[in-house]
């Protein structure tokens, strides 16, 4: 394997451990916990592993154990730092005894059912220590949801002599563990389950996860070239760039970003939708800042828009309702693509269909066909910023006959994702993710399952975090998912009255106005820890 000089240099860093970490544990046990809704459909739905107290790891004996196993998954989408969480619980359950293995399973759940393995050695390990990516063993989004599934992977786990299986994923991913967990307890094949909260979204966080894994690289990535676009933007003087975000569900991307970056625009969907916005109403309050810039002779300037913002426009989101439950029956199943498109249309409410109607064709069709595995619209597919930018400058064009507006409207377009999915993990994030993973093995050590590994007082330097694990169930509710209620991980959106939107609120008029930007620049490993090791701005502003 060639690696860059680089990654050369960064496998030989020894990331940050907290202090109870760095010796044997004792668990602690808080209160019984309890789901944060559906307290009884929830409990009904795991009484094996409902109400489990949250657990704090003190530094403490650790009973000696006889040899055992672990598997690894990598669900979902890519996050930096995944590789670390591997590295730590692999360092983790070799330091309980030398003599147990760590096997990971490919491509994601599907290589449990499919028996698909590999086991990870010390040599195979150091190659993959502090890089970006997946893929030591590659990542899949196969739902671990059936009892068959779970049936075939008890087989091979018990062929390998697997005493815990750890998945790294987001919400859907650990709601699955959280499944598995409770069918192996109820089961009672002696098979543990612990997740770890990964997802660059932001949108896995609550009280007891702090933020999830990945989240501080890719948005420091991001703003890196949100940055170098707006220096460019400041020397051009001639483009408004629209920059879509990922982030289908919550918009702690975008609002990450504009704190970093300070850009004259951020849509907050969350925001949007509490103020019951029209697309009208977005693109009326983008070209009221465009109109207002070019009067001061500035006809340039940054929006940042997340991925996901087209479904938080309510008169959006409820055509979007009712569009799922109709792609969920059977009759729209078996139709044609084209077909589709009519049924959808001649089920839709009056309402809906004026909406739906009203949308530009590509948009209508890419809400009305395509859903991904969880029975979402596929927002990256649609092109928000392009559309945003189309209309807002047909309404420049109505306001200069009106008079009303004086300037040039020159557009560019960008789509940020993919390129800080599997950047190298910033510091925070190789620290982060490693006590992560070495978390999980003192989890196992201690007899958990349906468990999450988590690090919370991650502002302070890395020796005063705090380890332990809480309940998956804790974080539940039930949602409509495909037609059906299910219960799931209730996703954490940006709050309108927290300190980060709030601080963000009382700067975007003047950022508005004035061309305030910061160039971040790229992400730094060696150097001052100012530098180095912060954390997010929304973490910062949250913990202050």
């Amino acid at each position: 394997m060639v690696i860059s000089k680089l990654q050369a240099a960064r496998a030989a860093y020894q990331p940050k451990l907290p202090k109870a970490l760095q010796g044997p544990v004792v668990a602690v046990e808080g209160k019984a916990t309890e789901s944060v809704g559906n307290q009884k459909e929830i409990k009904e739905e795991f009484p094996n592993t409902y109400g489990m107290p949250i657990i704090t790891f003190e530094s403490g004996e650790q009973p000696k154990l006889e040899p055992f196993n672990v598997g690894i998954i990598l669900s979902g989408g890519q996050a930096p730092g995944g590789h670390n969480v591997i590295s730590g619980l692999f360092d983790g359950v070799k330091s309980l005894n030398p003599a147990n293995k760590l096997y990971g399973f490919i491509l994601g759940p599907g290589g449990l059912v499919d028996h698909k393995y590999m086991e990870i050695t010390p040599e195979l390990m150091d190659q993959y220590r502090n890089t970006g990516g997946f893929d030591i063993i590659g990542s899949g989004r196969t739902k671990l949801e059936l009892e068959d599934q779970f049936e075939k992977g008890i087989q091979i786990l018990r062929e390998l002599g697997i005493k815990a299986l750890v998945i790294i994923g987001g919400d859907d991913s650990n709601t699955n563990a959280c499944v598995l967990a409770e069918y192996y307890a109820a089961k009672k094949y002696g098979v543990q389950v612990i997740g770890c909260p990964k997802t660059i979204d932001g949108d896995l966080k609550n009280e007891q996860i702090e933020t999830s894994f990945g989240f501080d690289t890719a948005c420091k990535t991001y703003s890196e070239l949100i940055g170098n676009i707006q220096r460019d933007c400041n020397s051009a003087r001639k483009y408004w760039h629209f920059i879509k975000l990922m982030g289908r569900s919550a918009s702690h991307i975008a609002l990450e970003c504009a704190l970093q970056c300070q850009p004259n625009i951020c849509l907050i969907s969350e925001e949007v939708e509490a103020k019951g916005m029209s697309l009208d109403d977005v693109v009326t309050y983008i070209a009221e800042v465009v109109a207002a810039r070019a009067a001061e002779g500035n006809n340039f300037g940054t929006v940042l828009i997340p991925e996901g913002l087209i479904e938080f426009i309510p008169a959006i989101k409820k055509l979007i309702a009712q569009l799922n439950d109709i792609l969920a029956t059977p009759e729209a199943q078996n139709l044609g693509r084209s077909e589709q498109i009519d049924f959808v249309k001649s089920h839709l409410s009056k309402e809906n269909r004026e909406v739906f109607n009203s949308l530009p064709t590509s948009v209508a069709r890419q809400l009305a066909l395509d859903r991904d595995p969880h029975g979402n619209v596929q927002v990256s597919l649609i092109e928000t910023e392009k559309l945003l930018s189309t209309m807002v400058g047909a309404k420049l064009d109505q306001w200069k006959k009106e008079d009303k507006y004086v300037g040039k409207f020159g557009t560019q377009h960008h789509f940020f994702g993919y390129e800080g999915r599997c950047a190298a993990p910033s510091n925070y994030d190789a620290d982060y993710c490693y006590s992560l993973g070495y978390n999980a093995s003192r989890l196992i050590a201690n007899g958990k399952t349906g468990y999450m590994s988590i690090i919370k007082n991650t502002t302070k330097p890395a020796a005063e975090w705090i380890a332990g694990g809480v309940p998956i169930t804790m974080m539940m509710n039930m949602e409509k998912r495909n037609g059906k209620m299910k219960p799931v991980i209730r996703k954490a959106l940006v709050e309108l009255d927290g300190a980060p939107f709030k601080y963000f609120a009382s700067k975007r008029e003047e950022w508005a106005k004035q061309t305030a930007y910061v160039y971040p620049g790229p992400i730094q490993y060696w150097g001052p820890s100012e530098v180095c090791d912060q954390p997010t701005k929304t973490l910062q502003l949250e913990k202050a």
